[in-house]
């Protein structure tokens, strides 16, 4: 059983990054539909913590998707990750630049794979800098390390599974988009979506989980947000990307076994052929 608090501060990444079996991660990964200035992959070669490898959750993916993003089968993840030198036994610290955007998703997905020693830098790249680290632009000679994939299908939440707890209310549904594409009067960046939410859901947007430094809330502010931390929760968005930072909020809550909808609003809408609710939740 997971315990703890799964965020780690600059101070304490500075205190352990020399440890051999520490392996610092850059996840840092931008909506393509925001019309970002870089990738991803640009901001980690333009500036990155010393030893950090580039974990890119596009590319570690199921390629066959007709979603984006979605969580691979163990051998091509196991592939992907062990070239990255990560494997059994290392301490995992993962960041990004984009306020836990797709950190917490390469948390959840090692977590899903049976990684259980993996934590997120709370704050980021910008608590790094804070905090005086250093930063290179060279990225490390990666050792190739045997990855064993354990499976944890709990945390992984598929679309029948979130209809039959929809239908039945046998589970907390979150939505983390923002208010207007859950209740149906904004639109969705994503071309011929629906907008709306899971009839049964609930609306806590990403966003609102976050301190103005791009921290993570503490648990005395994140408690009053949930009605019930530790109820059965299902975690969604709109592509499973923010959902994520639903789960890590919930794990420090002590509730670590948030199951994340994988294709979230993305496959919930396409097509229209299941049931999407309008206005408030």
């Amino acid at each position: 059983m997971e315990t703890g608090d799964p965020l780690i501060t600059a101070s304490e990444l500075k205190s352990k990054i020399s440890a051999p079996d520490v392996r610092v991660v850059d996840a840092t990964w931008f909506a393509p539909f925001k019309n970002p200035p870089q990738t991803g992959e640009e901001a980690y070669q333009a500036g990155h913590i010393p030893g950090a490898v580039y974990f890119d959750i596009s590319k570690i993916s199921d390629p066959d998707a007709a979603y984006p993003h979605m969580l691979p089968d163990t051998v091509t993840f196991s592939a992907r990750v062990r070239k990255l030198g990560i494997g059994d036994g290392n301490r995992l610290v993962i960041y990004d630049q984009n306020d836990f955007f797709a950190s917490a998703r390469a948390w959840w997905m090692l977590r899903v794979m049976g990684h259980k020693d993996v934590h997120v830098l709370d704050g980021g790249l910008s608590a790094w800098k804070s905090a005086s680290g250093e930063l290179e632009d060279l990225p490390p000679v990666a050792v190739e390390r045997h990855f064993t994939p354990r499976v944890r299908a709990d945390l992984i939440a598929k679309s029948d599974y979130v209809e039959a707890a929809s239908a039945n209310n046998s589970h907390t549904i979150i939505d983390a988009r923002p208010a207007d594409r859950f209740t149906g009067a904004g639109s969705e960046p994503r071309e011929g979506l629906s907008s709306g939410h899971i009839p049964g859901s609930c609306n806590l947007p990403g966003s609102a989980l976050l301190n103005d430094d791009g921290t993570l809330k503490s648990a005395a502010d994140l408690r009053p947000l949930f009605d019930d931390p530790s109820a059965p929760t299902i975690a969604t968005c709109g592509s499973g990307v923010t959902a994520a930072i639903t789960a890590m909020a919930l794990a420090r809550l002590g509730n670590w076994d948030v199951a994340v909808y994988d294709g979230s609003w993305t496959e919930w809408a396409d097509g229209n052929t299941r049931p999407i609710a309008t206005g408030e939740a």
